[in-house]
């Protein structure tokens, strides 16, 4: 027999039982995750399996959702990667995602007080993320700004203008950030929290990694990020401190594979990889800095560097109700954006005059005056809806996306936008008043 032929038959053969990992594959990836994060691991998720090769496709969380919604009868991607647990359970009830088992065992099963990983083997917690403020020292000291500790500090005067956050709509990081302040402080009073803070925002950025950029630039002095933002910060030389306030939580991001993944096994070795040393110790890099959810990896760790299984702090954070924020996503996103986003200059026109209203009274008081205040500051606060209204199918439903409920949403969105601009307008009367008692 020819040698040639030969050859061809034997490499065929070894071609036949080696191992899927050691074949040339591609697995599709969705994430919300900045290349900062995705690179790094993406190198070495690589070099150590040779042969398979991560497709990243970057899409903020809301949206990767979608996509999956959109394409699930002709599915091409194996990976769902993002921070936002709420998003896997929506993806777990829609039959988005699949199970599996992990080869990686002896991880612990809570972070804080949150589940590590879905009981039910559909996503994976692979790293744990708190939210807080981020702030830029520099900036801080230029303008001779004190350091806050919780969320109503970013409503004092001194911080008008000096704050930023990213749309929840737009990402998914911001949204279980106000979802943890609406549900750690109440319906009512996170919702004034929100409003007082936002009062004082310089800017509300269209993705999540806008606010750090803007921090470690100096363009804004304070943000409200994740917490990895601000770490990834510092481990590149910014000058920039986080904290994490009073009422926050801490939760898993997570992954998940794709229900009809085209590259199952391929997507098997990635969420194993993730979850071995080898994949933990990755997350300690400079330009990721997350917070593994294997605790033997924090004796890698810089000094000084946060550990949810040690440090007192995350034993006494909130237990965030996941099933909750996911049921109301649309509407908790909406609410932000016809009372905050939308009306940002209105709701800073008012701010300020409360601002100026109060230090003069500071000087001259008048309890008229400071009445006048009260009720401005209570209409700002109310709110459009109760919170059972709220998470109510007559509303939840509007916000489906479903063609049949769009007049409604627009209903809705309209009604919300006109009682925050009236509201406002009122208000602004009231302070205005206030200050002519108070001169």
């Amino acid at each position: 027999m020819n040698r040639f032929v030969l050859l061809a038959a034997a490499l065929a053969t070894s071609a036949m039982f080696a191992p899927a990992h050691a074949q040339n594959s591609r697995v599709a990836i969705t994430t919300s995750f900045s290349k900062d994060v995705t690179d790094p691991i993406k190198a070495s998720f690589e070099k150590a399996n040779p042969g398979i090769t991560l497709d990243i496709q970057n899409r903020n969380t809301n949206a990767g959702v979608k996509y999956l919604e959109e394409t699930r009868s002709n599915n091409q991607l194996d990976i769902f990667w993002a921070s936002a647990p709420d998003a896997f359970e929506v993806l777990k009830d829609k039959d988005l995602l699949q199970k599996y088992e992990p080869t990686v065992k002896g991880l612990p099963d809570k972070v804080g007080a949150y589940p590590i990983n879905d009981p039910d083997g559909f996503y994976f917690g692979f790293a744990a993320s708190g939210y807080g403020i981020m702030w830029n020292t520099r900036y801080a000291e230029a303008n001779d700004l004190p350091d806050p500790k919780d969320w109503q500090d970013l409503a004092k005067p001194a911080y008008f203008d000096h704050v930023a956050i990213a749309s929840p709509a737009r990402s998914g990081t911001t949204h279980l950030t106000v979802e943890t302040i609406l549900q750690g402080e109440g319906w009512n009073e996170g919702w004034r929290t929100l409003k007082e803070v936002a009062g004082n925002f310089q800017t509300i950025t269209e993705r999540s990694f806008g606010v750090p950029e803007a921090v470690n630039s100096g363009q804004v002095g304070y943000g409200i990020v994740i917490d990895f933002f601000a770490f990834s910060a510092q481990g590149a030389g910014f000058p920039v401190k986080f904290v994490y306030p009073t009422v926050t939580t801490v939760v898993p991001a997570n992954v998940g594979i794709v229900a009809n993944a085209p590259n199952k096994e391929g997507a098997a070795t990635f969420v194993d990889y993730l979850l071995s040393s080898e994949g933990q110790k990755v997350l300690l890099e400079p330009t990721i800095r997350r917070l593994p959810i294997n605790p033997a990896v924090y004796a890698d760790a810089p000094d000084g560097y946060p550990n949810p299984f040690k440090d007192p702090q995350f034993s006494s954070m909130m237990m965030f109700d996941v099933d909750k924020s996911g049921a109301r996503t649309a509407v908790v996103d909406t609410l932000f954006d016809q009372l905050i986003s939308f009306q940002l200059d209105n709701l800073k026109e008012v701010t300020k005059a409360i601002h100026e209203a109060e230090a003069a009274l500071d000087k001259a008081d008048n309890p008229q005056a400071r009445a006048l205040i009260k009720e401005a500051r209570d209409m700002i606060a109310s709110m459009p809806v109760t919170e059972e209204q709220a998470s109510s199918a007559e509303i939840t439903g509007a916000f489906t996306g479903a063609k049949e409920k769009g007049a409604r949403q627009a209903e809705l969105e309209q009604q919300w936008a006109t009682f925050a601009r009236d509201n406002y307008a009122k208000a602004k009367a009231k302070v205005d008043e206030a200050a002519k008692l108070a001169r």
